[in-house]
């Protein structure tokens, strides 16, 4: 670990940084060049003591995960994001088999939807990164751990999962779900995690092993309408917009209702209701 490099590496990726590159707003008193360590603290969900110790070149060797939080909160490209990995004494990500590093740019675009459920997903189906609105929308589905980050996972072994859906679209979800992951599984091939999904579920899931052996691929929700149910504001038609970034393999998932429609006012409501059904967070899987 080089801490006096990691140190430098972070103050000046720091400093490189604006408020409004971020969504935050500038205030009429900011003297610091950049962003001040507290708000990049709270962009990569850490303390300002853990993250100002790195700083000030003290404090343990972070770990891998600490490491993906903070070169999000800093918006780092990929190699900037292998660079702080090396220096902090661990080993480079393989970029095919880790799509968890959302991209400078995607960033920027979910930073200014604040007032939006916004959510980036992997290509295996990871939560990767919400708005507060999304939270309140669907969940805190960013604090799962091992294969249960997985939505496809989650589908085949967690009944609640499905509770957000009206049950006749359950067949067709798990469907969807299920052929997007044999894409996975043939994109990255043998040994991957997205292999490694598929092969646990086999062993798991009746249901799931007959949607994988009737070999679907390319199966996309045919219209941009979703239909959710909330424990709160109960059914919601809402239009899911996808923006892909194949370079990542990720996709930006952006929730909108039509002005004047009973979906739309419920909307709008999720700013009041909040999290307050998630707060407890939901069950992590294990595995």
């Amino acid at each position: 670990m080089d801490r006096a490099g990691l140190a430098d590496f972070l103050r000046k990726r720091r400093e490189m940084l604006q408020p409004e590159d971020v969504g935050l707003p500038r205030g009429s008193r900011r003297r610091t060049a950049g962003l001040r360590r507290e708000e990049v603290a709270a962009l990569a969900d850490m303390s300002t003591d853990y993250y100002s110790r790195l700083e000030r070149q003290r404090g343990p060797q972070p770990s891998e995960q600490m490491l993906a939080m903070i070169a999000r909160g800093l918006h780092l490209t990929s190699d900037e994001r292998d660079h702080l990995f090396l220096l902090a004494g661990h080993s480079t990500p393989l970029r095919a088999m880790r799509g968890d590093h959302v991209s400078p740019g995607m960033m920027r675009i979910l930073d200014r939807l604040d007032d939006t459920p916004a959510q980036v997903m992997s290509g295996l189906g990871e939560t990767l990164v919400q708005t507060r609105l999304a939270v309140a929308l669907v969940g805190d589905e960013t604090h799962f751990t091992g294969r249960a980050r997985s939505i496809v996972y989650r589908w085949y072994t967690d009944p609640a999962t499905r509770l957000l859906y009206p049950p006749q679209d359950h067949e067709l979800l798990g469907r969807t779900f299920t052929s997007q992951l044999r894409e996975a599984v043939t994109r990255e091939s043998a040994g991957s995690r997205a292999a490694d999904l598929a092969n646990a579920l086999l062993e798991r899931s009746a249901e799931f092993a007959a949607c994988w052996n009737a070999h679907e691929v390319g199966l996309r929700l045919t219209e941009q309408r979703k239909r959710l149910i909330h424990p709160e504001l109960g059914p919601m038609e809402l239009y899911c917009q996808v923006l892909l970034d194949p370079a990542q393999s990720q996709s930006l998932l952006v929730y909108t209702a039509p002005p004047g429609t009973e979906s739309h006012q419920k909307l709008q409501l999720l700013g009041v209701i909040g999290a307050q059904r998630f707060q407890t967070g939901p069950p992590q899987a294990a595995d």
